[in-house]
């Protein structure tokens, strides 16, 4: 939540789907922003869209850098810049309070898109610490975060040729491993061969319209 009282709530829109118009997630997500605003005036919503090129790759020399890191080491030549653009793709992520994320099922789990993201924002010192004893802390608490969760096929009850859920506790468990507890969830997952979609849509923005207000 917002804990600064002298500027507006901000709010970051990361969405994952690049389906445009034909997009369950990002039709749920603003219904979710159209009641977030009205329920508070002169909030300012951004939208990082993952699809749109500004997300950094996180390769051999990303990877380098991190360990250096860990190392108690400073990155150099093209490790040293890799660490800049992931420094500054955290940045933009943790300059906000609150956030939503619009994450459609991929294959059970969620878009690689996703998971780069993740990756890259992923860092020591900046998302997370490390203690030898106590292990890993999140360093990104006192934050909120609403997920909308879509799916196509799969469906929770239904029979295991529909599929499997990684996508929630996969992003679930990574929320909570940066620090983020406060966590608001709309599912729209209909079953195209055995559900009504349409009555299952419009409880799905019923929920994303009531989670907006109430965010």
């Amino acid at each position: 939540m917002n804990t600064r009282s002298d500027r507006p709530r901000r709010l970051l829109h990361i969405s994952a789907s690049p389906r445009g118009e034909r997009s369950e997630s990002l039709a749920l997500a603003a219904t979710f922003l159209d009641a977030y605003a009205e329920a508070n005036d002169g909030a300012q919503i951004h939208h990082w869209d993952l699809w749109d090129g500004t997300l950094p790759e996180f390769g051999p020399d990303a990877a380098a850098a991190k360990m250096a890191v860990f190392a108690g080491e400073q990155p150099v030549g093209g490790a040293a810049n890799a660490w800049a653009r992931a420094r500054a793709a955290f940045e933009r992520f943790a300059g906000y309070d609150e956030y939503l994320f619009s994450v459609p099922m991929w294959n059970a789990g969620v878009p690689y898109i996703v998971k780069q993201f993740i990756d890259v924002v992923s860092q020591p010192g900046m998302a997370f610490g490390f203690d030898p004893i106590e292990g890993y802390t999140g360093l990104l608490g006192g934050r909120q975060a609403a997920v909308i969760y879509t799916s196509a096929v799969y469906g929770p009850g239904d029979r295991a040729g529909f599929g499997s859920d990684f996508q929630r506790p996969f992003f679930d468990d990574w929320l909570r491993w940066v620090g983020i507890e406060d966590i608001t969830e709309v599912a729209f997952r209909p079953n195209l061969v055995t559900a009504d979609a349409a009555t299952d849509r419009l409880a799905a923005h019923a929920a994303a319209r009531d989670a907006g207000k109430l965010f």
